[in-house]
């Protein structure tokens, strides 16, 4: 519990003026998740409601009710990002072990990660009164560099993930943590996984085939467009997020105004792109798809294809329809997918 304290009061202390949180951000009070109940956590403290915030302990985090709210008496807000929680069954209870990392926002910005354990009463076997999710405990400590890089993967006392899981695990983290500004991260929004068996060219095909793992993230829609990330994790136990290679394209118009006729598309380079735009995966061919639309109709649009061989994903085609006629014709401009 002294550690708990003073680890809040640390981060107190780290804050100092600058944006309002109180008005922005509405309310939430939510138990039905580890994640769930620490965001509630911070968002209560972000509101200054303090009472709200100091009764998700069950242990409380410092003697009193006013000695907690005068350690946040100069917070103006804290920014959360949270991982995936592991969980062990004991006496009756479930334990959650979830890692988390925090920006103290102000004239000097303070990032802080760590861990909040977690306790959850069997709800079936519990009396009068009924005890919900709380926080039992926490541990977090100042760190260097942006808090998209300071999330822990996992927490040090946490029961180890089952081998097939683990991996899917770290890429929760490692995407929750990377693409906070730049995906639309909801909770609930389970990731896609497939398992790719293969051998490397120099590998012996008597050999026991090399498992890797692919995991797909969905990251932002709009309008016709829906748009993906992609991680791989090797047999070494090593995660990648995934970039494409794609054609940088000089397209020409016999106008200005890229409705009439197109005069030529022409490879000028090649570009790496971090995410894809309508994808899919096939597993029994091993390869990623993309159709991206330019517009609604999708007349002028580009699609893409990438094949898993030798342990990464390789271009073998790209075909472009530049032009918004209304119909769909695409012209290939990078072909190393068709037989001779």
């Amino acid at each position: 519990m002294r550690f708990v304290a003073a680890t809040l009061a640390l981060v107190a202390c780290a804050l100092s003026a600058g944006v309002s949180f109180a008005q922005e951000e509405p309310y939430l009070d939510d138990r039905s998740s580890p994640q769930a109940l620490v965001k509630s956590l911070y968002n209560a403290i972000n509101r200054k409601e303090y009472a709200r915030a100091y009764g998700y302990f069950s242990n409380p985090p410092a003697p009193t009710l006013d000695e907690y709210a005068k350690g946040y008496a100069d917070t103006e807000g804290v920014t959360l990002v949270v991982g995936t929680p592991a969980e062990e069954g004991a006496a009756g209870s479930t334990f959650y072990s979830l890692p988390v990392a925090i920006s103290a926002t102000g004239a000097n910005e303070q990032v802080f990660a760590g861990c909040y354990t977690l306790r959850l009463a069997n709800p079936q076997i519990q009396g009068d009164p009924y005890k919900p999710l709380a926080i039992e405990k926490g541990a977090l400590a100042p760190v260097s560099g942006p808090i998209e890089a300071a999330l822990p993967t996992s927490c040090p006392d946490a029961p180890a993930l089952p081998a097939q899981n683990a991996a899917l695990e770290r890429a929760k983290a490692k995407f929750t943590a990377s693409r906070l500004d730049s995906c639309q991260i909801e909770e609930g929004n389970e990731p896609q996984a497939w398992d790719i068996e293969f051998h490397y060219t120099y590998d012996s095909q008597d050999e026991p085939a090399r498992k890797f793992k692919l995991i797909r993230f969905y990251c932002a829609r709009g309008a016709y467009n829906e748009v993906h990330v992609y991680y791989l994790a090797d047999d070494m136990g090593e995660l990648n997020e995934l970039h494409f290679a794609q054609p940088e394209l000089d397209i020409r118009y016999e106008n200005d105004d890229h409705e009439g006729k197109v005069e030529s598309v022409n490879v000028i380079g090649f570009t790496s792109a971090d995410r894809l735009v309508n994808s899919e995966f096939d597993p029994d061919t091993k390869t990623i798809s993309s159709w991206a639309k330019w517009r609604g109709v999708g007349d002028a649009s580009s699609v893409g294809k990438w094949i898993f061989r030798n342990g990464t994903f390789t271009l073998v085609r790209f075909e472009v329809d530049a032009s918004y006629d209304g119909e769909i014709e695409h012209q290939t401009v990078v072909d190393y997918d068709s037989g001779p």
